[in-house]
């Protein structure tokens, strides 16, 4: 089978119609574990690059809200003596979040997956103002679980996955005062109150319409005053 190959100068160009949408599980499993291993991929559609040394909108490709990009970037060690990779950029840092995610697969006994969730955060650590720019991490672990081989990450390579993340619709209308998001999806146009005579002289003809205006009149020639309770309060808007 011909290896295909999409990536140009460092990035990654599909033909018109083509949409790569793998799942965690073939992330992990169909191009990470390849790369570490030095096996052949199933297309060569995920360029190299170091992410920390990139802002996430300025790294390779096309930085449109509705597309993720993905990355083989090398586990760069943040200091000489450790394990701890490196995420800090020029501008900002990535900052993990939430709990880590397994990704396992029947047919790949002893290896296993892990997905890890990160914001990126504009300015300095600990003060850093968080933005929209999130990242998938995808690591490739070895599954022994005996005292003398435990869980251990194998390779030099992590697999990210960088987006954006959509704004609902629902967040955006939130943020519309109460008051002022009633009076536009009610813009309803309210007719005055009418109300009919029944006891017309003719009983057999259509009542006339009788506005609120002259029912007010009426109330007042009868004697009918309104009382208000002396506790009553009134309240405003």
């Amino acid at each position: 089978m011909e290896r295909l190959n999409f990536i140009k100068n460092g990035v990654s160009s599909l033909p018109p119609g083509f949409r790569f949408q793998p799942t965690d599980e073939e992330l992990v499993f169909q191009y990470l574990k390849c790369k570490i291993f030095s096996c052949q991929l199933p297309a060569s559609i995920i360029p190299e690059i170091n992410v920390s040394k990139y802002d996430p909108w300025d790294l390779p490709g096309n930085c449109d809200d509705e597309k993720e990009r993905y990355f083989f970037s090398s586990k760069e060690a943040k200091y000489r003596n450790g394990n701890r990779m490196n995420r800090t950029t020029n501008s900002g840092y990535w900052k993990a979040t939430g709990s880590d995610k397994k990704v396992s697969s029947s047919i790949n006994n002893g290896i296993s997956g892990l997905r890890k969730t990160l914001v990126f955060y504009e300015g300095k650590s600990p003060n850093g103002s968080r933005t929209e720019w999130l990242m998938h991490e995808y690591r490739l672990l070895s599954v022994e679980t005996s005292a003398s081989k435990p869980i251990q990450e194998i390779g030099d390579w992590v697999l990210c996955r960088i987006f954006i993340k959509k704004r609902s619709i629902e967040s955006d209308n939130n943020t519309t005062p109460p008051r002022q998001k009633n009076a536009v999806t009610n813009n309803v146009e309210v007719a005055e109150p009418r109300f009919f005579e029944f006891f017309s002289v003719h009983h057999n003809s259509v009542p006339a319409p009788i506005h609120s205006s002259t029912l007010s009149s009426c109330s007042s020639s009868n004697n009918v005053e309104e009382v208000s309770s002396p506790n009553h309060e009134q309240t405003s808007d």
